[in-house]
């Protein structure tokens, strides 16, 4: 954390070894939220985080991705207005929940620029903002990105890190960094849940650190960026082949998803789940990854990471078949 995001106060700040991001963003979402409780999200959301919050029946209070970033303007104007109104239908949010580089589902990456003003308005608000960052190795620009952590004044950042995206997702290995306070409770809970993360992908991750060096290391992540950058370009010259005039997308910035925009559907749910499904087509609906998912969706989200790419010509191909029958079905309503 020191050689990467430099944090400041680390008299106040540990670190824990968590069963992988997820693991720890779970169970700070489990001491900090209450029922109805709201939270900031960015839209799209990752699915994962979602599904944490949804048995809380937590309100999402969401800032939309445009052309040019996060909308920074929506997400301050939301708050004030909670803010002003005190409105007992929408509590006062007290957590911001950040996926900062290659959002899941859409790829974007916040920029510098941008994490300084979301970090402002976390201040402003009051926010603990919670930096979900297992794709920080993963964006496709040419230098590694500032993190909030290493912007924290106030310390109000919790950052979850993993090597799941770069070493191999079977190895469930990530940590925690974050106020000492919150990765104390964080440690008891895992006392009575998991015990401790495992100790042998502990041994086996700092046994693959030690042989590779800080050198070694760097070498190794962008070797593995670039295979991802690779199987990005592939998939975006697929999707302008077979996709143009019936879908719409912006070239993911880092990651391993296209985030796609199907034109002339209102809703994508049943071409995927059902029609696509029958022609061996597999997709995730949109509606995951919306702060409201019963709302009509018009997006899919697909995959470059494992596949190959000749098979998913194949898939590019009956998707763009899916999609013409789907809008002949739309265009009868």
């Amino acid at each position: 954390m020191d050689r990467f995001h430099a944090p400041l106060r680390w008299e106040d700040r540990d670190v824990i070894a968590t069963a992988g991001s997820q693991d720890g963003l779970s169970k700070v979402i489990e001491m900090s939220l209450q029922k109805g409780d709201a939270i900031v999200v960015a839209d799209p959301v990752y699915s994962g985080l979602a599904s944490n919050v949804r048995p809380y029946k937590a309100q999402l209070i969401s800032a939309q991705y445009r052309k040019n970033g996060l909308d920074t303007v929506e997400m301050k104007d939301k708050l004030t207005a909670i803010w002003s109104s005190r409105s007992k239908d929408v509590k006062i949010p007290k957590i911001l929940y950040i996926n900062p580089v290659a959002n899941n589902p859409s790829g974007h990456v916040i920029s510098d620029e941008q994490k300084r003003e979301i970090y402002e308005i976390a201040c402003e608000f009051n926010l603990l903002v919670l930096e979900d960052d297992p794709y920080y190795f993963l964006g496709f620009q040419d230098e590694l990105p500032k993190s909030f952590l290493s912007m924290d004044t106030e310390n109000r950042v919790v950052r979850f890190d993993s090597f799941s995206k770069i070493f191999g997702g079977g190895l469930r290995a990530g940590w925690m960094t974050g106020p000492k306070e919150i990765v104390r409770i964080v440690e008891m809970h895992m006392q009575v849940s998991v015990l401790h993360a495992s100790s042998l992908t502990q041994a086996i991750v700092l046994q693959i650190l030690e042989e590779q060096g800080w050198d070694g290391f760097l070498d190794y992540t962008k070797n593995v960026k670039e295979f991802y950058r690779k199987r990005r370009d592939q998939m975006v010259a697929l999707a302008d082949k077979y996709l143009t005039g019936l879908a719409e997308w912006d070239v993911p910035e880092g990651g391993m998803f296209l985030w796609v925009k199907v034109k002339g559907v209102s809703d994508v749910l049943a071409m995927v789940m059902e029609r696509g499904l029958k022609k061996d087509v597999m997709l995730i609906p949109g509606h995951a990854f919306m702060s409201d998912p019963t709302k009509p969706c018009p997006y899919i989200r697909l995959s470059y990471s494992l596949v190959p790419m000749e098979d998913v010509e194949k898939a590019m191909q009956r998707l763009a078949e899916l999609i013409k029958e789907e809008q002949a079905i739309e265009s009868q309503k």
